[in-house]
Parts: C-alpha cells; sequence; structure tokens
C-alpha cells in the first residue's frame, strides 16, 4: 500500500445526538487477509445512520467510529486472499453480505486515538473494506444512482419480492416514503400492485412518491392516515402495509388495518424499549408480520439483476436523488432528512472540493 495514500478525510461519531466531526484520519498500512481498499465516488445516507447518531439501538460501544454503508466506488488495491475483485473495478459498496471473504474489520487512527469500522463505511473519501461487502459493476455504470444499490433499492425490492410477497392487483400501504419507502414504491408498481398508497408527513415527498408510482398518497400531518385510506379504498382492506417509521403505535394500526389474510412487513426499527401491543387471534388464520433485514437481498446476486431490470425497462433511479454536496456539508444533508426537506435520498458527493 506504499503508494495508496496514507490519510483520508472522513466524518467521525464521536458523541451520540451530536454533529459528525469531519476530519483527517490515519488509513491502516498493510492490508488483511479479505481486505479491499476503495476510493468512493458517492455515498448515500439512509435511516440507519441518523438511528446509530440518535442512539436508537442504546449506548454506542464502539465510539469514536466512522458511518455508512451504502456507495459507489473504485477499487484500488487487494488484500491476500481476495477473488472477486480486484484493481480499477467500479464497486458497489453494501451493507449485506455478498461473495467473498469477511475479513477483519479495520481500524484507522485520529489525533493518537483508535477509530472503529465495521466492514463497510462510506462517510469517507477512502476506506479498507471486506470483500464481501462490495460488488463488481460494468465500467460505464452511473456513479450517482450506483450508490443508491448497496442499500435503497435492494432493501426496498428485496423487501417487495421476498417479504411483502406482492400479487398482481394487490392493494398495497408503504407507511413512509423516504429513500427506501420510494424504492418499496416503485418495486410494489413494478411487481403488480393495483393499489400503491404512501403515506409521509412532508408533500415534496409525497410529490415525488407520486412520480415513482403511488396511485395516491397521505400527509399524515394533515388528517387521520388510517381513515384517509379506508376511504381512498372505498372501505376495502389493504392486503399490504409496509412500516418505515419504526413507530409501535403505527405498526399496530397498520397490523388492524390490513385484511385477514394481509401481510404487514416492518423495515423501520423501532427505538430499544419501545413495544406495542396486538390481538394475536389474526395469526391463526393468515395474516403475517414479520420483519426485515435489508429485504433480505443477495447483493452478488440481486445487484446485477436489478440493474439489468432497470436498463430493460428504461427506468431511472436519479429522480430518487433530491440532494448532493460534498462530505463537508454531510450534517447539513442529515439535518434536512431530519426535518423533511430533502425529498429523496441525498448523496454525499467524494470527490467534490471541499
Amino acid at each position: 500500500m506504499s503508494q495508496l495514500p496514507k490519510k483520508t478525510l472522513a466524518a467521525i461519531l464521536v458523541e451520540q445526538k451530536r454533529d459528525l466531526v469531519i476530519a483527517s484520519i490515519d488509513l491502516p498500512e498493510v492490508l488483511a487477509v479479505g481486505q479491499v481498499f476503495v476510493t468512493f465516488h458517492y455515498s448515500g445516507i439512509c435511516g440507519s445512520q441518523l438511528g446509530e447518531i440518535d442512539g436508537v439501538k442504546g449506548q454506542d460501544q464502539w465510539l469514536p467510529h466512522l458511518l455508512g454503508h451504502e456507495a459507489s466506488g473504485t477499487v484500488l488495491a487487494i488484500g491476500p486472499g481476495v477473488r472477486f475483485v480486484k484493481p480499477q473495478d467500479r464497486v458497489v459498496v453494501h451493507w449485506r453480505r455478498g461473495r467473498g471473504i469477511e475479513s477483519v474489520t479495520p481500524k484507522y487512527s485520529w489525533n493518537g486515538k483508535t477509530v472503529n469500522a465495521g466492514w463497510v463505511t462510506s462517510f469517507n473519501q477512502h476506506a479498507v473494506i471486506s470483500e464481501n461487502r462490495l460488488t463488481v459493476i460494468p465500467p460505464d455504470t452511473d456513479l450517482k444512482t450506483a450508490a443508491l444499490y448497496g442499500c435503497a433499492v435492494t432493501t426496498g425490492l428485496g423487501t417487495i419480492e421476498n417479504k411483502a410477497k406482492i400479487r398482481l392487483g394487490d392493494r398495497v400501504v408503504v407507511f413512509g416514503a423516504g429513500g427506501i419507502g420510494l424504492n418499496l414504491i416503485q418495486g410494489a408498481i413494478l411487481a403488480g400492485a393495483a393499489e400503491v398508497i404512501a403515506v409521509d408527513l412532508f408533500d415534496n415527498r409525497l410529490e415525488l412518491a407520486s412520480t415513482m408510482g403511488a396511485t395516491a398518497v397521505v400527509n399524515a400531518k394533515l388528517c387521520d392516515a388510517f381513515a384517509k385510506i379506508t376511504e381512498l379504498l372505498n372501505g376495502q382492506k389493504p392486503d399490504v402495509f409496509i412500516d418505515n417509521t419504526g413507530k409501535p403505535e403505527i405498526i399496530a394500526h397498520g397490523y388492524e388495518l390490513v385484511q385477514s389474510e394481509g401481510r404487514v412487513v416492518l423495515v423501520g426499527v423501532p427505538r430499544i424499549g419501545s413495544t406495542t401491543s396486538l390481538y394475536t387471534l389474526d395469526l391463526h388464520f393468515g395474516k403475517t408480520l414479520t420483519g426485515t433485514t435489508g429485504g433480505e437481498a443477495d447483493p452478488s446476486v440481486d445487484i446485477p439483476r436489478y440493474m439489468n431490470l432497470f436498463a430493460k425497462r428504461k427506468l431511472s433511479l436519479s429522480p430518487l436523488i433530491t440532494e448532493v454536496a460534498p462530505l463537508s456539508a454531510v450534517n447539513h444533508l442529515i439535518l434536512g432528512m431530519r426535518n423533511g426537506q430533502t425529498a429523496g435520498r441525498c448523496l454525499i458527493d467524494l470527490e467534490a472540493a471541499l
């Protein structure tokens, strides 16, 4: 790695519920078995990172550490044993395991202190990534939209295929129309749903949801969302309810709302310690309630498959990207996600001048 960068700029989570710190960190000097040195082009910001910052899953034992799990990049070097990527390959960086070695996690340093990282991080200009978190893509792939395949697209379409199991003519409700929600909407339409109702708190997100195929939209700030859904369906019950919020009261209402053999799929992660109460009798007669982890997607198989789908159908993911800014603006991008100013997915441009 002697000819490779020795330092890189990164956004570091130093303290929960605080802004990320932008700083130069020292890169590892040697690649271990299964490790790959990657330079990034674009990284998405997922709600999962907001959850890490906010401590949704509890106290963080790994501070300070790096963040990010969906990106487009180029391989600069490979460690021992790596077989599925090579230098100069364009890659999608993803958090779900694909093919290849699962390496040890890298350690970075900053002002003499260790900065922890998982098998993948992407809020940094360069990173050491585990081989099984990389999928090679064609060299002419658009690098902005490629980043979305690391999480937003695979989670959205994977959930539709593997968990929601949409059938032709199904009535579907997607509660929460952020980056993953928009892909759920698009995926439900592609799978043959007759009606897809998008629910959110922000009109700009709902406008984008309509663009992505939602047949109706509901602003839950302005009305009783569940009563409005029933009205829009002319008193009929939805077949599928997908929750992206993780809020117990929405999960409970969604469970009550679907028809007797309906499917409720939980994408959003509830805050630690939160609970809900359900009358479980319907589960004995065909109703299902299930969670998903990244749509159970297999990145090595599904990323090429989904890319081919979008190419052959001449569909574009570009409308999903509504803001792009350099790494120095990462806290501004996160704020836009929190306050609703960002309608779709925002990207960190890791090649942009700071």
